[in-house]
C-alpha cells in the first residue's frame, strides 16, 4: 500500500490572501471618537488685578487664561509659519521640486543639499537669500533659503527642497504655479 501525504499547497495557496488581509487591515486608520462635547464655557479671563503698586504681583489664587483669540506674532525662525503683511513680489511662475535623488549631494553654494531642510535652487538670487513661495493651488505659503542654482528646465523659476514642497502641499503636483515674494 503506497504511503499517501496531502500536500501543503491547499494551505498555501491561502496565505497570500490572508497576509493581504491583514495588511490591509493594519494600514486602515482606525476612527477617533469623541465622546465629551467640547468646553465651550471656558473663555478668556479677566486680568487679574495688579496690587496698589505695578511691582507687587497679582492676589494669590488668580489665575489669568489667555484668550484664544489674540493674535501672536509667529516665530521667525519656523518656515511654516509666515506673518502676513506686505511682501515685494520677485516672480511667479512654475516651480518644482527635487528630492532623495539629490540628497547629501554639495549644491552650488558648496553646502549639502538636505531634502529635509526649506531650500530651493534660484538661477539669479544671492546665495542666502530667504524668499517666501506661496503656492497659488493652495493658498499657503513657506519660507525658503537660496543655496544652489538652476531650475534650468524651460518656465521654472524655482526648485525647491522635497520637505518645502510638502509643506505648500502640492507634492504629488510635480510642477505647480506660485508666486516669490521677497522675504
Amino acid at each position: 500500500m503506497p504511503h499517501t501525504r496531502k500536500h501543503p499547497a491547499g494551505r498555501l495557496r491561502l496565505a497570500p490572501v490572508l497576509l493581504a488581509a491583514l495588511l490591509t487591515a493594519c494600514a486602515v486608520p482606525t476612527p477617533m471618537r469623541v465622546d465629551a462635547p467640547i468646553d465651550t464655557a471656558v473663555r478668556a479671563a479677566p486680568a487679574a488685578p495688579a496690587g496698589p503698586f505695578p511691582s507687587q504681583p497679582a492676589p494669590s489664587g488668580v489665575v489669568t487664561v489667555p484668550d484664544p483669540t489674540a493674535a501672536e506674532t509667529p516665530p521667525r525662525d519656523d518656515p511654516l509659519a509666515v506673518p502676513s503683511g506686505s511682501a515685494e513680489l520677485i516672480d511667479k511662475g512654475l516651480a518644482s521640486w527635487y528630492g532623495n535623488r539629490f540628497h547629501g549631494r554639495r549644491t552650488a553654494s558648496g553646502e549639502r543639499y538636505d531634502m529635509h531642510d526649506f531650500t530651493a535652487a534660484h538661477k539669479t538670487l544671492p546665495f542666502g537669500t530667504k524668499v517666501r513661495v506661496r503656492s497659488m493651488h493652495t493658498g499657503k505659503e513657506v519660507v525658503v533659503r537660496i543655496n544652489d542654482r538652476g531650475p534650468y528646465t524651460h518656465k521654472r523659476i524655482i526648485d525647491l527642497s522635497q520637505a518645502a514642497i510638502t509643506a505648500l502641499g502640492v507634492r504629488h503636483r510635480g510642477v505647480t504655479v506660485v508666486e516669490l515674494l521677497r522675504e
